[in-house]
């Protein structure tokens, strides 16, 4: 059997040309084909999450709506010296409530947002561990829109029966549209 030479090169050419035009047909048509699959793919399961989300936010909107409306009812005044006034008055019934001694109360203005105020108060206090516990608790179950930032407790006598408290407290007010 004799093969013919001219025509085994042109067959070998044809393959050549063939692999190669698949080659180029992967690295133009099919990769790039590939990763644009991948990405709808990953952006079609993040849409239908954010779907869902929103799903459940539509199911929850009487109570979100509700909540909301209370949080506004609760902030503080727009009228600065109002508002520091309710904090102080409310400051002094937790402390005749809870039983322990205010030492100082700083008042702060903060306005970081056209939306809103931040009153910022440094809060000091003496009393005993259940008269201190007391007060906090007093401070976080009221529904006033305020926030502990902070707390720090130390003993003031040598026993560790007398104790001071200091807070760092925020109060909410809503600006008005």
């Amino acid at each position: 059997m004799k093969v013919n030479v001219q025509n085994r090169q042109q067959l070998l050419v044809v393959l050549t040309v063939g692999l190669m035009g698949l080659l180029i047909a992967d690295w133009i048509v099919i990769e790039p084909l590939t990763r644009l699959w991948s990405a709808r793919s990953h952006q079609i399961t993040e849409l239908r999450s954010k779907v869902h989300d929103g799903q459940l936010l539509v199911r929850r909107e009487a109570a979100l709506r509700s909540q909301w409306s209370e949080m506004q009812s609760n902030a503080l005044p727009v009228n600065s010296s109002q508002a520091e006034q309710q904090a102080l008055r409310a400051f002094d019934n937790w402390s005749r409530y809870s039983g322990c001694e205010l030492s100082s109360i700083m008042p702060q203005w903060k306005n970081d947002s056209t939306n809103y105020m931040t009153l910022n108060c440094r809060v000091e206090a003496k009393g005993t561990l259940g008269t201190l516990s007391q007060f906090v608790y007093s401070i976080e179950r009221d529904p006033m829109a305020l926030k502990l930032d902070s707390v720090e407790l130390s003993a003031s006598d040598n026993t560790g029966q007398q104790l001071s408290l200091g807070l760092q407290i925020s109060g909410l007010v809503l600006l008005p549209q």
